[in-house]
């Protein structure tokens, strides 16, 4: 009986990508149809043409890991036609973890945070990590590890999250019959200091000139809409609804919650987007999340005479901060954000708390 050969394969999509997938040769059953094929699309993607050294090291990295499955694939099929069976428990928890995070590779932030975990996956266990390492043990051993890193405390949080996500995950498909990070208390978050933009910096911005046209426009409509990134580059004409005399407003799904949420847009904010295009057109058609273009963003916010560490999202911040400092409640202004808990908004309250008593502190240095 000949083994069928497993072959990885690249193929062209748009957005200047290429689909790696799995060619085998003969073709082999699919389990979930029963039918014949020659293909296995791995849901791993690399860039054409990767400029930047970030985009250069993922593409180095996705193709080893595709290498890794395809050499896998290859000694599945061999096992199988000798008549050996595979053991869930030796299965490549490592390999597991690359593919959960490849398919997080269109969802900015969360993408890099899961990358960069499973980097520490790999330095905390260099010679491996297979489902029968993983117990209340591993999970505790990884969390230490972790607090022994040079992290923030936040830092640290997010990627035992991470952990705890993929495991929950395994659970779901089977390789784990429970999560052990539930017998493990899980590292404490410490409250964040939120850069935001004052009312008066925001103006300034708008009378400041920006290298990408669209970048400007999509923050400051952040900054007057509360929006994500995610949820603004999403954003289709067909979201926004309503008419000069009701006023506008969008009907959207959150990238990040996935909940159903209706918006009502200022005046500012409808003023950003300009003219309406077809149903299904992005309103910021070509809005691109990359280092280059947060350069843009640096440097457009130095110009405007801005000397502080503002990236995309603190334009979220700023909208939250400025509702609250213009009277809006807090209920409400949590409900603009699309927060699932109080609590998570009162983490703004506190930063105008701090900058009122910062305001009155001013007056203890005036020489009366």
């Amino acid at each position: 009986m000949n083994t069928t050969k497993v072959f990885l394969r690249e193929k062209k999509i748009k957005n200047g990508r290429k689909s790696l997938y799995l060619d085998f040769y003969p073709p082999i059953v699919n389990p979930k149809t029963g039918e014949k094929t020659r293909r296995e699309f791995l849901g791993m993607y690399i860039l054409e043409k990767a400029r930047h050294e970030l985009d250069k090291q993922n593409n180095k990295e996705t193709k080893i890991l595709a290498e890794t499955i395809r050499a896998k694939r290859q000694l599945e099929l061999q096992a199988k036609n000798h008549g050996f069976k595979t053991n869930t428990d030796d299965k490549d928890f490592l390999l597991y973890f690359r593919q959960l995070t490849n398919d997080r590779y269109n969802s900015l932030g969360n993408y890099g945070n899961w990358l960069s975990t499973y980097r520490h996956l790999q330095k905390f266990e260099p010679k491996g990590i297979t489902f029968k390492d993983i117990d209340q043990y591993f999970v505790e051993d990884f969390k230490a590890y972790l607090n022994h890193q040079d992290l923030k405390a936040n830092t640290i949080v997010s990627y035992y999250k991470k952990l705890v996500a993929a495991l929950k995950q395994a659970v779901k498909d089977g390789y784990l019959d429970e999560n052990p990070s539930k017998y493990v208390k899980g590292p404490k978050a410490e409250d964040t200091s939120r850069n935001f933009l004052t009312l008066e910096e925001i103006k300034k911005l708008i009378k400041t000139d920006c290298e990408s046209q669209i970048y400007k426009n999509a923050f400051l409509f952040s900054a007057f809409s509360g929006l994500r990134f995610s949820d603004i580059k999403g954003l289709k004409w067909k979201d926004v609804q309503g008419n000069d005399n009701d006023g506008y407003y969008i009907r959207f799904t959150q990238k990040k919650t996935k909940d159903s949420e209706t918006l009502p847009l200022s005046n500012p904010a409808i003023n950003l987007i300009g003219e309406r295009g077809k149903t299904s057109d992005p309103v910021f058609k070509g809005l691109k999340y990359s280092a280059y273009n947060n350069t843009k963003l640096k440097n457009w916010i130095a110009k405007a005479g801005i000397d502080r560490k503002i990236t995309f999202h603190s334009a979220r911040h700023s909208f939250a901060t400025l509702q609250l400092t213009l009277g809006t409640d807090i209920y409400t202004v949590s409900k603009l954000l699309g927060h699932k808990q109080l609590k998570t908004t009162q983490i703004y309250a506190k930063i105008i708390d701090q900058t009122k008593t910062d305001a009155i502190g001013k007056l203890n240095n005036l020489d009366l």
